[in-house]
């Protein structure tokens, strides 16, 4: 039986759940008092605090404004299609946003921006892959896991946050 851990813990985003796999962060989900399903059947999730150390350490500079990157590993696990939006996101500067329809661009799916919502909305590392930095094409915050609040404090945090997204 393979086991994924998990942490928790609290940020300026609100509470966090963590888990994590041998090859990386395969999740980060705004905390809402339940474990989520195991990413294979045959898994059970095992709590950590210790393994999941290294990544609440860089989330931690990440809310303190001393990080802009982070650097470990991933595990993401998602369909191709998900898999390509995903990196597309992981493209996007700190203190930069890009439209659902820029995404969908990049993915060679000019058309496809309802799909790249879609990819977002399953992202199951959220922050780090940061579906945040992406808004409407008229330049408003639309869509996001953890709410809009949270949406516009992370873009606050990162510098990301023009005129145009008040509202």
């Amino acid at each position: 039986m393979e086991a994924f851990f998990y942490s928790r813990m609290n940020s300026l985003a609100g509470p966090l759940i963590l888990g994590a796999s041998a090859k990386g962060l395969i999740l980060l989900e705004f905390d809402r008092g339940k474990l989520p399903p195991v990413p294979t059947p045959a898994a059970i999730w095992e709590l950590s605090d210790a393994k999941l150390a290294p990544y609440r350490h860089q989330l931690e500079e990440f809310f303190a404004g001393e990080r802009r990157e982070f650097d470990f590993p991933l595990d993401l696990r998602g369909t191709d299609f998900q898999l390509q939006c995903w990196r597309a996101l992981l493209k996007i500067p700190y203190g930069e946003t890009r439209t659902y329809a820029d995404i969908a661009r990049a993915v060679k799916r000019p058309q496809a921006f309802r799909a790249v919502g879609m990819a977002n909305n399953r992202n199951p590392v959220a922050i780090v892959v940061p579906c945040h930095r992406v808004i409407a094409s008229d330049g408003t915050l639309c869509g996001y896991g953890g709410g809009l609040e949270v949406k516009r404090k992370l873009l606050e945090l990162e510098g990301a946050l023009s005129a145009s997204l008040v509202h």
